[in-house]
């Protein structure tokens, strides 16, 4: 086994394969950028170096450096986790040739499977089932018309050399094939350093089912089961569970053997996933029955392998450490079982109402349930995450927060503590998904395990419900919260003060000449709420528009019992500046303080458009002058690897054009100005 490893990677992944190699009593070289000084994973691992500026091309994407640091801190072997370096053959064959083990598949072995279009044609000679398209190398947009229009609309446009979504367009009809195709074309170029494209044709509701693969370099394979993956975003994995809902013994052997046979074909070491794409069909007891195809294989190890550990017991990081020294595989075909049920959640700094855009900023307050980290035993919770609070969220990388995986020995039992962990978590700082994760593990669709990729968009009714606000028991606990704040204050300057006792420290709300109550004024996007608390013998009385409570309440640090009326109900509260933040019940409401007696204005921002997020413009595709209609795309932003289009909310003109393509934008900024016609 090796002494000593470096991982050429970050976040939860890099702090992953560090607790393994802990345990196996390996050394870890952390690497880092400018970005990521302080970060966990360089806090948990031996040694660190870094590795350049924040952006990733000149940092984690940077192999001169790399392996330049694994030789100065005498690591024998790098671990590239997954993304960045993890499917390049060139990196893979320098290490070789610096002497250093690559802790994953050959170049030969990532060069068959990492370009999608040939690793279609090898399936195919393998007898494989394929979605029917077109995976050839002519990439003359007229000809990829032609051919998408053979295939027949909707079809799918999908980056050659990459996944997660990048560089993949659904196209509905011809007409918006060109400007999909620019996109998606100049999306991978971007993401990973080629253009080229492949079609597909569009499943209207498939399903995503992967097999995790393991091989070793004495020609042993083996397959760890299956995981379904159906709930996506923008192409992107949401939720992932394992074992699949509705397969049977039979179609999990033929996938199985089906994916191990791809493995031998190729000759192929370590850890990997092969991806298929299947019809959502079910025979009367549920179980899977219709037709499923090879969709592409990933030569590493995958965001959602959790699920599979937490089945299995298996540790497949160790897994990959033992057959990267050149072990056998610790297990055989017969000796692998399903042992209950799992389902990860990915957490992440993104806004859900605003199109899943990423959120940046510092994570003032990260709050998670009491769970393991990293560990693949078959406990109830299981959390790998690569922050921290007070750690930033920044726009050069993947804004993931934590992978949250719930385990059950039934699937019913995993749903039900994944949501009451969901309804634990407290963020602040950063837009998250978390309430919109509780929404979808509590939707009909998902409860039901009735999967498929267009479940988000089937679900939307449900997912995305139209805003109701913060009810009275939020109101009430942010004031309570406030009260308790103010008291604390007072306490404090009275310890201060000469005099202790003074009536002038007092803030039980009797004034002089006064009434004895407090105003509030919580505001809470564009919605105000006023309210009253009245201070009496009988103790405290609200009035909040109109209704009349009693209320009570008592405090344990930031977490609160209060008693509004007849109910009584737990919640906590969190000040952040001049916003409390109020969780209870699963909900997070942010609920801005204000002075009373204040004027309020609000302006309606005339006809500027801001910048949803930090990034740089791509394209801008209007002229000063241009009369627009409403949704009309105005220019591209791209951040976080990703493109966003940013359209005109309103029919106008464009007075002004603010940034050029190529021009680094910060959120907020003003991009354009639109002036009514």
């Amino acid at each position: 086994m090796f002494r000593k490893i470096l991982i050429a990677n970050r976040g939860e992944i890099a702090c992953r394969v560090i607790t393994a190699a802990r345990d196996l009593g390996i050394r870890t070289v952390a690497v880092y950028s400018d970005a990521d000084r302080d970060a966990r994973h360089v806090a948990m691992a031996d040694e660190a170096r870094r590795i350049g500026p924040a952006p990733a091309r000149a940092s984690y994407l940077d192999m001169g450096a790399i392996l330049a640091a694994a030789k100065d801190s005498g690591a024998e072997a790098i671990h590239p986790g997954y993304g960045f370096l993890s499917e390049n053959e060139d990196f893979a064959a320098a290490c070789a040739q610096n002497g250093i083990v690559f802790i994953g598949p050959s170049p030969e072995a990532i060069a068959a499977m990492g370009d999608k279009s040939a690793a279609k044609a090898l399936m195919e000679k393998a007898g494989v089932p394929l979605v029917p398209g077109y995976h050839g190398e002519n990439q003359d947009p007229a000809f990829l018309a032609n051919q998408a229009a053979k295939i027949g609309y909707p079809v799918l446009i999908k980056a050659s050399a990459g996944g997660g979504g990048k560089g993949m367009r659904a196209v509905e009809k011809a007409a918006d094939f060109a400007a999909a195709l620019e996109g998606a074309k100049r999306e991978a170029k971007a993401a990973f350093g080629d253009e080229r494209v492949l079609l597909e044709r569009y499943l209207q509701r498939p399903r995503h089912i992967e097999i995790q693969v393991f091989g070793d370099a004495r020609g042993n394979a083996v397959y760890l089961f299956e995981r379904d993956c159906s709930v996506q975003r923008r192409h992107q994995k949401v939720l992932e569970e394992a074992p699949a809902p509705g397969m049977t013994e039979a179609r999990r052997r033929e996938m199985g053997e089906a994916a191990v046979a791809a493995v031998k074909a190729i000759k192929y070491t370590g850890a990997g996933t092969v991806e298929f794409i299947a019809e959502s069909d079910t025979d009367r007891t549920g179980a899977l029955s219709g037709r499923f195809y090879f969709m592409e294989m990933n030569t590493r190890l995958q965001v959602e392998h959790p699920v599979t550990e937490m089945i299995t017991g298996q540790d497949l990081v160790k897994w990959q450490l033992a057959v990267a020294a050149g072990g056998p595989l610790p297990l055989a075909q017969e000796q692998l079982a399903i042992r209950g049920h799992a389902i990860e959640a990915r957490i992440y700094a993104e806004n859900p109402a605003k199109g899943f855009l990423p959120s940046t900023g510092t994570l003032r307050r990260l709050r998670a349930p009491q769970a393991c980290e990293f560990s693949v035993s078959a406990g109830s919770l299981r959390i790998d995450s690569g922050v921290r609070e007070g750690d930033a969220i920044s726009p050069h990388y993947d804004p993931m927060i934590a992978k949250l995986v719930a385990w059950g020995e039934t699937r019913a039992a995993a749903l039900a503590r994944l949501r009451a962990a969901l309804a634990e978590y407290e963020i602040v700082g950063v837009a998250s998904n978390v309430e919109f994760l509780g929404r979808i593990a509590a939707c009909t669709a998902f409860a039901g395990a009735e999967l498929d990729t267009g479940l988000i968009e089937r679900s939307r009714a449900e997912l995305f419900p139209a805003g109701a606000g913060a009810a009275d028991e939020d109101l009430a606990a942010a004031a309570l919260a406030e009260l308790f704040a103010e008291q604390d204050h007072a306490s404090a300057q009275a310890r201060a003060s000469g005099d202790p006792h003074s009536p002038w420290h007092i803030a039980d709300g009797w004034r002089l000449n006064l009434g004895s109550h407090h105003a509030f004024v919580f505001a809470e996007g564009k919605r105000e709420h006023r309210l009253e608390v009245h201070f009496d013998h009988g103790g405290l009385r609200l009035s909040l528009e109109g209704r009349e409570y009693r209320l009570a309440g008592a405090r344990d640090g930031d977490a609160l019992r209060v008693t509004l009326g007849t109910r009584t109900f737990r919640a906590r509260a969190f000040r952040d500046g001049a916003q409390w933040h109020v969780f209870r019940d699963g909900l997070h409401h942010m609920l801005a303080l204000r002075d009373p007696a204040a004027v309020e204005g609000e302006d309606a921002g005339g006809g500027s458009l801001a910048a949803p997020m930090p990034g740089k413009v791509i394209q801008v595709l209007v002229r000063a002058g241009a009369k627009v209609a409403r949704g009309a795309p105005l220019l591209v932003l791209e951040a976080m690897k990703m493109e966003h289009t940013i359209s005109a909310p309103r029919a106008g003109v464009v007075k002004k054009i603010l940034y050029a393509a190529g021009e680094q934008v910060s959120e907020g900024a003003e991009l354009l100005v639109l002036e009514d016609a």
